[in-house]
């Protein structure tokens, strides 16, 4: 893997592979790189792709305190050291810190969003959930914390999460479980319309066609923002679609970024 210094001097890492315009991908919570795995094959056909594992994850470094502003720091850095226009993709917590990256840098040719998530006056979270993850996480039990997670939090059904285990992220993801309670931090982020009000990179927004409603107003919310965006649904899918229906996301992905 290769690295880059973000801007507080963590190393941020990435996987290079492909040919083509450069495509930077960002993952979500609870996931490195690997998570792209099912796709990769696909979006190697028509990009160089840039996988980045975000800080406290698999190639890259991490600081002791936690900051969400941070991360899009982090996504700035894979960008603006790329010598040509970049391809952005990030999904769920990665598509929020590709959001506001796209406002610290002039690098980004398109933009993908897959379900960000921030609060849109749903709950976004059951009360207590912080602290009963942590308690899983405290006691040793990564994967009943992050089954916990997925089943209690994102709403995923069981053969989904099956179909997750059953991939080689699987271990990133263990390796990564305790990453999970600070990226709560997503709650407290309100989306401020007239921050975007000349942002016009043109954007595209994937949802799920099943996902539950705190992953889709989200989006909706910023098709009301965004000038430049339209949203995609995927029928039957919900937050996992790079997993539950690799053909069907790619089509939607590539479509977009080569139009």
């Amino acid at each position: 893997m290769e690295t880059v210094r973000s801007k507080d001097s963590t190393p941020i890492a990435y996987e290079k592979s492909g040919k083509g315009p450069p495509l930077v991908l960002v993952h979500g919570t609870g996931g490195d790189h690997t998570r792209w795995v099912p796709v990769l094959p696909a979006l190697e056909r028509h990009f160089t792709v840039y996988a980045v594992d975000r800080r406290g994850r698999g190639g890259s470094g991490d600081t002791p305190t936690y900051a969400i502003e941070r991360e899009y720091e982090d996504i700035v850095a894979v960008v603006d050291s790329i010598r040509e226009p970049v391809n952005l993709l990030g999904h769920s917590y990665g598509a929020l810190c590709s959001l506001e990256a796209a406002l610290l840098t002039r690098n980004i040719r398109r933009l993908v969003l897959y379900e960000p998530a921030f609060d849109v006056g749903i709950p976004m979270y059951p009360p207590r959930s912080i602290e009963r993850l942590q308690t899983l996480l405290d006691r040793g039990d990564r994967e009943e914390m992050l089954v916990a997670f997925m089943r209690n939090i994102v709403e995923m059904p069981m053969h989904q999460i099956d179909l997750l285990r059953s991939e080689p992220a699987w271990k990133g993801r263990l390796a990564a479980a305790h990453t999970i309670p600070r990226e709560f931090a997503d709650a407290d982020y309100v989306l401020a319309p007239q921050r975007f009000s000349t942002m016009n990179t043109p954007t595209l927004l994937l949802v799920g066609g099943e996902s539950p409603p705190i992953l889709r107003k989200p989006a909706e919310a910023l098709a009301r923002v965004l000038h430049n965006c339209r949203v995609a649904e995927m029928p039957g899918q919900q937050h996992v679609a790079m997993s539950t229906a690799p053909d069907l996301f790619c089509r939607q992905v590539i479509s977009f970024l080569t139009s």
